[in-house]
């Protein structure tokens, strides 16, 4: 604990300076707009119709927006002209490298409020953020407050309600460019790729079922190739014991894996980031939600247009948790338990092949948009 506050001492003592000594009100016509934030990769990717609202509203604004090092080289090619620039709260030097860009006529704080503090440390005249966020120490340096809404409504698009203003249009592939990879070697075409991992291991789908699916798809001429972090090895192992397929986990980085998804027929996978990378890049996506909803962290009207079809069980009584982003609305309707409070985890293993091959059905008889 007392490390972590040696690390922030910098960044405190800036954004108590700032708040301090600037007169703040809101902009009419921001020429620098700063999005501050750590969240992981899909809630990161589920920024994207905010970054495309403000790049429609305000064109020839600068748009920077904090992102994890390791997701830094997915922005490379600068989607709707946003400026990634990496930030680990854990690591003063990229507080150091971040106060290079300093100034900023508006902040807008898409998930925890503690990330107004950020803003302020980088001479933010006026802050934007959701209400609703805890403790109280956490908001003092937001300026306006919106109201977190109180209805469904998808993560994306809930981000984009940050600012005023007309809904982004649809997202199309070609709005965000490929990032440049190291090459490498992608399987023969058509082939599926298979990420079968996630980071709650309660969100993994049961090997014999991944082995239906598999048959499934190599009946139809497709090969099956895995993808997935180095953690997720063992469970391909159960799902494909005597290694005949190629796996790619751990093995890959960010915009290999985007390549590798782009030239895919399919990608079938749990409810990760992975996930919401697919959307992005526009390959046939089918997602397995247990833990998760669609209706909270899937396509919205953002991504209607995307080749996606999700498969879960709306009504499964234990997905009851109505918080997100530490704010409480009735609904929310998820699970974020670990395996310590969940052993089994019921709601993936209810879901059937059944309904999981209907949904590769209609992605693959319908022409990619």
């Amino acid at each position: 604990m007392a490390s972590r506050l040696i690390s922030r001492l910098p960044l405190i003592a800036a954004a108590l300076r700032a708040t301090f000594t600037e007169k703040r009100h809101p902009p009419t016509q921001p020429a620098r707009i700063l999005i501050a934030h750590h969240l992981l990769l899909g809630d990161t990717l589920m920024l994207t119709p905010l970054l495309a609202k403000l790049r429609a509203q305000y064109p020839a604004a600068e748009i920077v927006m904090t992102v994890r090092p390791e997701f830094v080289a997915l922005y490379e090619t600068r989607p709707y002209g946003v400026i990634a620039l990496p930030y680990d709260p854990k690591h003063p030097a990229s507080f150091a490298a971040l106060r290079q860009q300093s100034g900023f006529d508006l902040a807008l704080i898409p998930g925890d409020n503690r990330y107004s503090w950020l803003a302020r440390a980088l001479d933010a005249r006026w802050i934007v953020a959701f209400d609703g966020d805890r403790p109280p120490y956490k908001n003092w340096a937001v300026d306006a407050f919106i109201p977190f809404p109180q209805s469904s409504i998808s993560v994306g698009d809930m981000m984009a309600l940050l600012i005023e203003g007309a809904a982004p249009a649809p997202y199309r592939p070609n709005d965000w460019a490929a990032p440049t990879y190291t090459a490498f070697d992608l399987p023969d075409a058509p082939y599926a790729v298979l990420h079968v991992g996630a980071g709650n291991v309660l969100r993994r789908w049961q090997p014999e079922k991944w082995r239906a699916l598999i048959a499934d798809l190599e009946a139809r001429g497709l090969r099956c190739v895995f993808s997935g972090a180095a953690s997720d090895r063992e469970h391909i192992a159960q799902i494909d014991p005597e290694g005949k397929r190629f796996s790619y986990a751990g093995n890959t980085s960010l915009p290999q894996l985007w390549h590798l998804l782009q030239n895919a027929a399919l990608l079938a996978c749990p409810d990760t980031g992975i996930t919401h990378l697919g959307r992005i890049v526009g390959v046939p996506t089918v997602a397995l939600y247990g833990q998760g909803s669609p209706l909270l962290f899937g396509a919205g009207e953002f991504w209607r247009d995307a080749p996606f079809q999700a498969v879960w069980l709306p009504d499964f009584p234990c997905r009851d948790q109505k918080l997100l982003f530490k704010r409480e609305a009735d609904w929310i309707r998820r699970c974020s338990r670990t395996p310590r409070e969940c052993p089994e985890a019921r709601c993936m293993q209810g879901i059937d092949v059944a309904p999981v091959l209907d949904a590769v059905d209609r992605l693959l008889n319908n022409a990619r948009p």
